[in-house]
């Protein structure tokens, strides 16, 4: 009876596995259909000690940092990076916080970074010989006796080229009693294609403000 038991409650199972495994077979590469928009991943992480409504100003770069493995590092202000910062400034006003000028001791300050790295690599396929007395396809079958064949390594050179934005909160207001250090509280990645068109950055930064509720001041 407990072997009856043990078949009963695997075979709905197997079945559910069966057909999953022969619908998914049936589909389309999903990731050969995502649009620009699919490919974006917005990470955000804050200080779970802080409360963000004790913080009523904020300041914010006038340029985005750029950090990259071959243009170095430097600051620049291209159609998007504007357009970005301003879509910061929005979001920080519709949640209640004032923006002031950086010599006026803002609460918060915010820093964003773009980082746009450049990899160059090599894939190797080893060669391989074909021994005939085991190879699959000896060449026995093509009638050639004491023969073997060699198929020999190939290589495959590519590049990734990576972009995204890092946004940096810092908090100003309690500087003196972190030892004098700037304590990041917030910090929010936008990854993914195209992430720098300036057709994209006011729903990235929506998005990004979307998984940070705690943003506001009441």
């Amino acid at each position: 009876m407990k072997y009856q038991k043990f078949k009963s409650a695997k075979w709905p199972i197997l079945v559910a596995i069966t057909f999953a495994g022969l619908w998914m077979g049936c589909q389309k590469d999903p990731m050969n259909n995502l649009s620009i928009d699919d490919t974006h991943l917005y990470i955000t992480n804050y200080d779970t000690t802080v409360n963000f409504a004790n913080y009523k100003t904020f300041s914010i770069v006038d340029s985005v940092a750029l950090v990259s493995n071959t243009q170095g590092n430097s600051r620049e202000l291209t159609p998007a990076d504007q357009a970005l910062l301003q879509a910061i400034i929005s979001q920080m006003q519709s949640r209640g916080y004032v923006l002031v000028d950086k010599s006026q001791n803002p609460d918060l300050a915010i820093n964003v970074t773009k980082v746009s790295n450049l990899y160059t690599g090599v894939s190797i396929y080893p060669g391989y010989w074909d021994n005939p007395l085991y190879g699959y396809w000896d060449p026995f079958y093509w009638g050639y006796y004491g023969y073997s064949y060699y198929f020999p390594p190939t290589y495959q050179f590519y590049q990734v080229n990576q972009t995204y934005y890092t946004i940096d909160m810092l908090d100003l207001k309690n500087a003196a009693k972190n030892n004098n250090q700037l304590k990041v509280i917030w910090n929010a990645q936008i990854r993914g294609e195209a992430v720098d068109d300036p057709s994209a950055v006011n729903a990235e930064i929506q998005a990004v403000f979307n998984q940070s509720a705690y943003l506001k001041t009441m």
